[in-house]
């Protein structure tokens, strides 16, 4: 990791000439990643929730800094992927019925309320316990997702296929700004999870819940996206396509995702071990969203 402190870099996009299928020819690799901009608004809005109300719990000066700083590139996240629907909207490709079970998901399911039936099961019987126990849940979840936000990052900037498919540029810079700063705070969340947990069980319990959940979500949004879009006669969306773009190198491989659960569930797993902060650094510093942006704040002090 770079002991550069994390910071929210204050972006924006116009969506104005992107096509509804911005990776050209290829509508399933286009509309699995838009499944991103369902995704994230509000899971994200999750996360900064759920890390304001751990702060208090972190004694480690650095790692409160590097969590701060963390909420505020998950926020300016959220922001920028939720500003892509309205242009989607505009191409006819309505996401609302979607993304209203993804804010159901996030802030009922996941919300600060023990769902009952865990309460009925595993919570302390204590209150004060039963709501301690829930918020560490959320923040190893917290962590399993991260693992794969940060395997995506890594993938995204060296996707070169997408290059070589001539991908929309500006939807291009978005994924890999994400994804470079996905990488570039990748230790965050497993860091804090160790500092005010850490409990190996507890970890293994959530990645599988946090694993099954993507799946399930990644999959239903890629078929409401597909059965959706109006330029398809029949739009359809299998794990077979998925399977065909990943050898094609427009999608992660599924080898390679699978190959990242054990590093995951190993007891010396870190995320430091995955990626490369110099890469995602490098990015940040040629992507055209991030300079705009580093150029308004200077103009603006």
């Amino acid at each position: 990791m770079s002991n550069t402190p994390l910071k929210a870099r204050k972006v924006s996009f116009s969506w104005e000439g992107t096509p509804m299928h911005w990776v050209p020819g290829d509508p399933f690799a286009t509309h699995t990643m838009n499944v991103l901009h369902l995704l994230l608004p509000a899971g994200e809005r999750w996360f900064v929730h759920v890390y304001k109300q751990v702060l208090p719990l972190i004694r480690d000066d650095r790692l409160r800094e590097d969590v701060i700083g963390f909420i505020g590139q998950e926020a300016m996240h959220s922001q920028a992927h939720d500003e892509v629907l309205p242009h989607l909207k505009e191409l006819g490709l309505d996401p609302t019925p979607y993304t209203a079970q993804i804010d159901w998901f996030f802030e009922k399911l996941l919300g600060d309320r023990t769902p009952p039936l865990l309460n009925a099961w595993v919570v302390p019987p204590s209150p004060g316990r039963a709501r301690r126990w829930w918020l560490m849940e959320r923040v190893a979840l917290i962590a399993a997702i991260e693992h794969y936000t940060a395997f995506l990052g890594d993938w995204i900037l060296n996707a070169d296929e997408l290059d070589r498919r001539r991908a929309d540029p500006t939807m291009l810079d978005l994924m890999r700004w994400h994804g470079a700063e996905e990488v570039e705070h990748r230790s965050v969340a497993f860091d804090l999870f160790m500092h005010v947990d850490g409990s190996y069980r507890r970890r293994v319990r959530t990645w599988a819940t946090a694993f099954s959940a993507l799946v399930f979500l990644w999959q239903r949004g890629a078929r409401f996206f597909m059965e959706n879009d109006p330029t398809l006669v029949d739009g359809k969306a299998s794990f077979k396509d998925f399977y065909v773009c990943g050898r094609r190198g427009t999608l992660p491989a599924t080898g390679d995702m699978l190959k990242s659960i054990p590093r995951y569930l190993s007891r010396a797993y870190h995320p430091s071990q995955d990626g490369c902060t110099e890469q995602a650094l490098a990015y940040l510093a040629t992507s055209p969203a991030a300079l705009a942006a580093e150029k308004a704040e200077k103009g603006a002090a």
